[in-house]
């Protein structure tokens, strides 16, 4: 048990975490809902009915589209771009692994599944990672126009206005503005991550420089820098093989 937490604590630790935000969102989310419905003179709901609400779903699809649009993004941007110096794009003036033609590995014994395959299957595969993050933003899209549709339609109704159809929210500026203001959030999350990773430093951590490389180096240790002795003196410490 603990050998399978150490190889896998970093996923768990994620999901337990988004299974408590995520019930700390849903019965803040019936509290507010309810809250609200009181003010209007309505009666309050049950939490499996909040649960098919347009209030829940938008407030719930709406930040899941802006997540995966930013890893979507990310995925093909630093697939394409450079930054020097940063932790989280490749050396512009060098190959590295992720460069390298995967048909070569094609009879390798340890290679997936459709690597040896090939042709159209090593194609998606080799893009397999942009597609799943654009398929899941779709679906947070699709998700986010359907709920927003009956919120914004049973606030209308409220104040005697007729509902809109999913097709006609979308054309609402109520639509963008609340995808909007959640991506504007993550490309700028995304910015500092690219530029602060050239200066800044989390020992421990991939998302990380080593702590002792230079600005300009992008993620690798520098294999100019020689580490020094903890005791001062200036004979070269061996390097691995």
């Amino acid at each position: 048990m603990r050998r399978f937490f150490r190889n896998n604590g970093l996923s768990i630790v994620l999901l337990l975490t988004f299974i408590a935000t995520m019930v700390g969102q849903t019965f803040t989310g019936l509290r507010e809902y309810n809250g609200s419905r009181r003010d209007h003179g309505s009666s309050e709901v049950s939490l499996g009915d909040y649960l098919r609400t347009g209030h829940f779903w938008e407030a719930t699809a709406e930040n899941w589209e802006s997540e995966f649009l930013q890893m979507s993004m990310f995925v093909l941007l630093t697939a394409w771009l450079y930054q020097k110096g940063s932790a989280e794009s490749r050396d512009p003036d060098r190959e590295e692994a992720v460069d390298n033609d995967p048909r070569l590995s094609r009879f390798a014994p340890n290679a997936p599944a459709p690597v040896r395959k090939g042709g159209w299957v090593l194609w998606l595969y080799s893009h397999s990672l942009s597609i799943a993050f654009l398929l899941l933003f779709l679906l947070s899209f699709a998700i986010h126009a359907v709920g927003g549709a009956r919120e914004y339609s049973e606030v209308q109704r409220e104040h005697g206005q007729p509902g809109v159809t999913s097709l006609q929210y979308l054309r609402t500026s109520r639509f963008w503005f609340e995808s909007m203001e959640n991506w504007q959030s993550e490309f700028l999350s995304l910015l500092a991550m690219v530029v602060f990773t050239i200066f800044l430093r989390e020992r421990g951590s991939p998302e990380s420089k080593p702590v002792a490389s230079p600005h300009w180096e992008n993620g690798e240790d520098d294999p100019k820098l020689i580490p020094v002795p903890v005791d001062g003196s200036r004979e070269p410490v061996a390097q691995p093989a």
